[in-house]
């Protein structure tokens, strides 16, 4: 366990040693709580210097991302199910497979908002009428793999 001290400027009163909150107006101010009114905050943090990522216990399949969905296994499904990739190919640094999206439970555009909003297709407002509210109520979302053959199709020259 490594440790670092530092006197810095104190946050609270931006080194002022005077703390100005809502309370205190017309040119009023309190003495700060956290620099005492030295305007200086001793700053100690311990740490683990890095040496090399650690392998974690237990895990099998690695996502590159979650737009909230609970992933697991049971009620028929597998975590395979879910996409990603498993966990030593991440270990080896393989990159993410294409389609390693979520495809079974969620659309592109649910996907693509969280992930990466720049992929985000537009289409299902244009051609879906679909405006707002949850991806799951819009028309299409029943017919979610046609939207991502299209998204293939689009975004990856499929």
């Amino acid at each position: 366990m490594e440790k670092i001290e530092l006197d810095i400027e104190c946050k609270a009163c931006n080194g002022t040693g005077i703390y100005v909150g809502v309370c205190e107006r017309d040119g009023s101010g309190v003495v700060c709580h956290r620099c005492n009114g030295t305007g200086c905050h001793h700053y100690e943090f311990e740490y683990v210097p890095f040496v090399t990522r650690h392998r974690r216990r237990g895990i099998k399949r690695v996502f590159s991302n979650n737009s909230g969905i609970v992933i697991g296994e049971g009620n028929g499904h597998k975590l395979e199910d879910f996409g990603g990739m498993p966990y030593k190919d991440w270990l080896m640094g393989k990159p993410f497979p294409a389609k390693d999206e979520m495809r079974k439970f969620v659309c592109p555009a649910w996907w693509y908002q969280t992930v990466d909003y720049d992929k985000k297709p537009e289409w299902c407002h244009d051609d879906y009428g679909f405006i707002s509210g949850a991806f799951s109520d819009c028309p299409q979302f029943c017919n979610k793999s046609e939207c991502w053959a299209r998204w293939d199709k689009e975004y990856r020259g499929e």
